[in-house]
């Protein structure tokens, strides 16, 4: 047994979902920094390569999560939310250099919101 798989599925979902959200999110934002001068399709051309590694990571993630966790697609989505605004509000700010904004957290407070419908019980 590897390391990875000592730990609970629940756990190995969310990690997954984790890193393939960072991957994801350097594929949908990063060119803008990094190939701002670039014409948009290769720009396009090095995000679908960064998304192939996201992808690698989500697919595993969304099986485990739902095949051996036991969690719902809908619940499976909402936590995909919640980890997009966990990675993209420190990526805006420290590797694009934007301004934190308070919408960022009336966001994550309706995510909170969203979190708790989707998990209840009924």
């Amino acid at each position: 047994m590897t390391a990875f798989q000592s730990i609970p599925v629940s756990l190995q979902t969310i990690l997954l979902l984790v890193a393939s959200n960072i991957f994801m999110t350097f594929a949908w934002y990063g060119h803008l920094k990094n190939q701002a001068t670039a014409p948009w399709y290769i720009a396009a051309l090095v995000s679908w390569g960064i998304a192939l590694f996201e992808y690698l990571l989500q697919v595993p993630a969304n099986r485990i999560g739902f095949q051996q966790a036991g969690f719902t697609v809908g619940q499976l989505k909402i936590m995909q939310e919640v980890i997009t605004l966990a990675v993209f509000v420190p990526f805006a700010m420290f590797y694009l250099k934007e301004p934190f904004k308070l919408d960022y957290l009336w966001a994550a407070l309706c995510m909170v919101g969203a979190v708790y419908f989707i998990f209840r019980s009924g």
